[in-house]
């Protein structure tokens, strides 16, 4: 009853930006730490960027001073900035976020289906 829908992925030139939205419906009570992982073929996800319900962020070194995680409860999205892209940025990227549905007493990890995001060189 917790759904996360990806969109904003795309096809760009190395130096492009690009801005990935994640909103999330349901019978959510409350949403805490929310974040943007990453696969690429033949690789393990990673997580690149968290932000906590308190609104403090951290990011994966590679994309320091490059990308930027933001949320807006009010209209229950996440965003993710992604600005001077490159070619290691390729990959799908996936929303993730730990929220407590109603009537339960603890949260769970919700994921969306991913969007791709390519960058060319």
């Amino acid at each position: 009853q917790v759904q996360l829908v990806e969109s904003g992925g795309g096809l760009v030139q190395a130096g492009g930006s690009l801005r990935l939205s994640c909103e999330f419906s349901g019978d959510i009570f409350s949403v805490n730490t929310m974040g943007w992982y990453r696969q690429a073929p033949g690789k393990q996800r990673e997580l690149v960027a968290a932000v906590t319900s308190g609104g403090s962020t951290s990011y994966t070194d590679s994309v320091k001073g490059r990308f930027t995680i933001s949320r807006d409860n009010a209209k229950n999205t996440l965003f993710l900035q992604m600005n001077s892209l490159k070619p290691e940025d390729t990959a799908v990227y996936y929303c993730n976020a730990n929220a407590r549905r109603l009537l339960k007493v603890t949260g769970d990890v919700y994921w969306g289906q991913g969007t791709q995001v390519t960058v060319s060189s």
